[in-house]
């Protein structure tokens, strides 16, 4: 029995010892468990802390940009506040100027018609024909003697206001180019030449008849130096029936476009119809007055008047 005895003690210490040391070593593990979960969680409490810390820091400079990022938005308002009305300024300055130099080019505008029109004869686009008199000291500046080869007769010399000639010489080369036959049958006449020519007619014709179709010295397109009268082949040297021929169906389509009309066409209150009889008044008032239907006559002296400036362009 005692061996027994001894026996299980010996069993129950062989036993119990490992069981010891395993418990050692487990309290052991659990004390360094313990101990490094109290250092972790220290670690956290640190970390938290300077989490906290980090986060009232960025909020203080979040902040401050949110702040800084107003001001300079204020700053940007009006700077762009004041830059629209810097541009406000421009723009005002700018249609100042530009109303000042409309100004301007208007004056100069005015000044130069003004001095063109002070060296164009203003008898120019008169209404002569028993309206305006032209006295016996009237002389056209710058006349100049037709070349012989546009005349009817050689022998006899005709003249005409030089600013005239390059428009009637175009008139004349392209009438021929189209085979259109025209020469110039007479053109300047002087205040006594035509004080004369109507005497003649007076007496030939009588005074009532005479004064159907001849001008009173004084009175007559011809005394401007801008007046012509045209003929043609084949009427034996004579104005009579020139209406009747192509030269005056060419006229009367193109004679516009080189700035002369048809003084007295049918239906004139003034003179008999006389289809050889035209007159330069300037490329733009013939081109109105082709344009619009009208007869130089029939149109008030005021509208006339404002084509004088550009009649020899």
């Amino acid at each position: 029995m005692l061996q027994l005895r001894a026996m299980e003690s010996k069993n129950l210490r062989s036993f119990l010892f490992p069981l010891a040391g395993v418990l050692l070593v487990l309290g052991g593990l659990f004390y360094f468990a313990f101990v490094r979960i109290d250092s972790l969680q220290e670690q956290v409490k640190e970390l938290s802390r300077g989490l906290a810390s980090t986060t009232v820091a960025l909020s203080e400079k979040t902040g401050t940009l949110s702040e800084g990022l107003s001001t300079l938005s204020e700053k940007a308002t009006g700077l762009s506040d004041t830059l629209s009305t810097a541009e406000k300024r421009i723009e005002a300055t700018t249609n100042n100027v530009e109303a000042v130099k409309a100004q301007v080019g208007g004056v100069e505008q005015t000044v130069g018609t003004l001095q063109k029109l002070s060296k164009t004869d203003p008898e120019l686009l008169k209404k002569y024909s028993k309206v305006f008199f032209l006295n016996e000291n009237y002389l056209p500046a710058n006349l100049l003697g037709i070349d012989k080869t546009y005349l009817y007769s050689e022998s006899r010399p005709e003249q005409i206001r030089s600013e005239i000639w390059p428009h009637l010489k175009s008139l004349l080369d392209d009438a021929k180019a189209s085979n259109t036959i025209l020469y110039v049958k007479s053109a300047y006449r002087s205040f006594g030449e035509q004080g004369s020519l109507k005497n003649a007619y007076s007496v030939t014709y009588g005074a009532g008849t005479a004064n159907q179709f001849s001008a009173d010295q004084g009175y007559s397109e011809h005394q401007l130096g801008t007046t012509i009268d045209l003929i043609t082949t084949g009427l034996g040297g004579q104005l009579s029936g020139f209406e009747k021929t192509n030269p005056y169906g060419w006229l009367s389509d193109n004679a516009y476009r080189y700035g002369f009309i048809l003084s007295y066409p049918k239906g004139n209150t003034y003179y008999v119809f006389e289809p050889w009889h035209w007159r330069y008044v300037g490329v733009a008032l013939a081109t109105f007055l082709h344009n619009q239907n009208l007869q130089f006559y029939d149109v008030d002296q005021r509208t006339i008047d404002g084509f004088l400036v550009n009649i020899f362009d």
